[in-house]
């Protein structure tokens, strides 16, 4: 895997290209990347910079901006504080907010999958008091951010033993201090490609930096810009140390956008 560009000079250049697009979609990710993590994932906000240049990217002409998160669509709207008319794709990608419109059907066998794997986690992480276990409309994440290393590891092999016992079929990602299962095989990267062919975008910003975020960083194409935010291996083109990092590229974007 080849490894992303830090130069600075180098993401502008890239950036400058990007704005001449005739229709951009700027595709975030929220939690370490726009976002600090916390130990409250509810407590969370991005940062006043980065906010700030998400509406002005939201406001120029010809410009989409659309959060893709692991977050449940409602805690996304929640803690984002996106204003009606942004577009919001939670649950990496099973739920969508866009044009004022939320979709997130579940069929019948799958809404009762994710009961049986929600059940199954319950218990598991009543035998793990420092780890969180978040249900969510499509499957459930368990968090063990304010777990030892040792008991992370053991709850999270417990959770997956659990959970694909449950549901053989079932989804399991990994991430930050995180670890999911989902009923409904979607990725950010269908949702990213998902996004292009509804809004007809000619080049794609996404930025991301958690595992799942590879998935989209996967889709981006020639002349699109993928940033990956913190350290891992990864298939975007450029890498920031972390979010206030990021809030200077976003800026910058913000900028040549608006003024294009």
């Amino acid at each position: 895997m080849p490894e992303p560009s830090t130069d600075p000079t180098a993401l502008s250049s890239a950036l400058e290209t990007l704005a001449a697009a005739p229709r951009l979609l700027v595709a975030l990710d929220f939690d370490g990347t726009l976002a600090p993590f916390a130990d409250d994932p509810a407590r969370v906000g991005a940062l006043p910079g980065s906010w700030a240049a998400v509406l002005t990217l939201q406001r120029a002409r010809d410009t989409e901006v659309v959060l893709v998160s692991g977050r449940p669509l409602e805690g996304l709207a929640r803690v984002s504080h996106a204003p009606d008319d942004m577009a919001l794709v939670g649950s990496h990608g099973v739920e969508w907010r866009v044009d004022g419109h939320a979709e997130a059907a579940l069929t019948e066998d799958e809404q009762a999958r994710v009961a049986r794997v929600g059940a199954a986690l319950d218990e598991v992480g009543a035998r793990f008091p420092d780890v969180v276990v978040e249900h969510k409309p499509a499957g459930h994440g368990v968090h063990t951010r304010r777990a030892s290393v040792e008991v992370a590891a053991a709850a999270n092999a417990a959770a997956h033993e659990a959970a694909h016992r449950a549901d053989p079929e079932v989804l399991e990602r990994g991430g930050k201090d995180i670890l999911e299962f989902a009923v409904r095989h979607v990725t950010k990267g269908d949702a990213v490609d998902r996004l292009r062919e509804l809004r007809g975008a000619d080049a794609v910003f996404f930025a991301g930096d958690d595992v799942t975020d590879e998935d989209a960083f996967g889709v981006l194409r020639d002349g699109d810009v993928g940033v990956k935010v913190g350290e891992g291996d990864t298939l975007a083109g450029h890498r920031v140390a972390d979010p206030a990092a990021l809030t200077d590229v976003l800026k910058q974007l913000g900028r040549l956008r608006a003024t294009r």
